[in-house]
């Protein structure tokens, strides 16, 4: 399988960055677009790559963000997969500007063909949308600074991702958006609907700030898994970042850059 970053914090060589996050993933025959960052820049740099993204027919949703979501304003005619809760105008607590999605459910569904799931949906027999996360940890998805448009504390329950089945079957590559359920229940939740323990690699956003006690209890979690490489990203932060290093000698993943497995 291979992954091409095409949305990133960081960028490299004559790629562009922002603050966002879209990877187009290809596997057996099977082509996704995850996410789509906030702008064109995806557009761009699959240009660079020489991605035909016209001919690309799924698109998945990570969760509701805008730096995830807003760059479907260039793209139509698509299968879009999400979580059924992406759609919620939502807020940064004391925030006024909506850091939701800038559609509405209805100017999406004139665009797409939208399969919206709480349960893990097949892509192909190798790609699975993971739809809403059991979170059981006590370290992860305990706190969060977004409300909804009426108040109530948002904790971003459409996060999700994509796990997919390498290798005959005996590994998994993980990608998160954000991580707002949590990277470790993420790997557990994947765990469990697959059958498989054995991950190839994790990468995507871990939504980890601070090198603070989340942070360290994350490390050592994975430090018990059956994990060859781990590529945290986009929100996870530079104290992070350097925990993470220090653990595991990570490369620091960057727009332009692909990934083989």
């Amino acid at each position: 399988m291979q992954i091409s970053i095409l949305t990133e914090n960081a960028a490299s060589g004559r790629f562009l960055a922002e603050h966002g996050l879209s990877y187009f993933i290809e596997h057996e025959d099977s082509q996704v677009l995850f996410d789509t960052g906030h702008s064109d820049v995806f557009l761009k740099n699959a240009e660079r790559f020489k991605i035909d993204v016209d001919s690309i027919k799924t698109v998945v949703l990570s969760h509701g963000h805008w730096d995830h979501a807003n760059g479907l304003k260039f793209l139509k005619n698509k299968v879009l997969i999400c979580h059924p809760e992406v759609f919620h105008p939502r807020f940064r607590k004391g925030g006024t500007e909506n850091i939701g999605i800038d559609f509405s459910v209805d100017e999406l569904q004139n665009r797409f063909e939208i399969i919206s799931s709480r349960k893990p949906y097949p892509i192909s027999n190798e790609i699975i949308f993971l739809g809403e996360v059991s979170r059981q940890n006590a370290f992860e998805a305990q706190t969060t600074p977004f409300v909804y448009d009426k108040g109530d504390e948002d904790f971003v329950i459409d996060d999700s991702g994509l796990v997919i089945k390498i290798n005959q079957d005996t590994e998994l590559v993980l990608i998160s958006g954000c991580a707002h359920s949590g990277i470790c229940n993420m790997i557990e939740y994947a765990k469990e609907i697959t059958g498989i323990h054995k991950f190839r690699a994790v990468i995507g956003g871990f939504h980890l700030k601070q090198n603070n006690n989340q942070t360290q209890q994350t490390i050592d979690y994975l430090k018990n898994q059956d994990i060859q490489e781990i590529f945290p990203s986009h929100c996870t932060e530079l104290p992070a970042l350097c925990a993470f290093y220090n653990a595991f000698q990570i490369n620091h993943l960057k727009s332009g850059m692909r990934l083989k497995f």
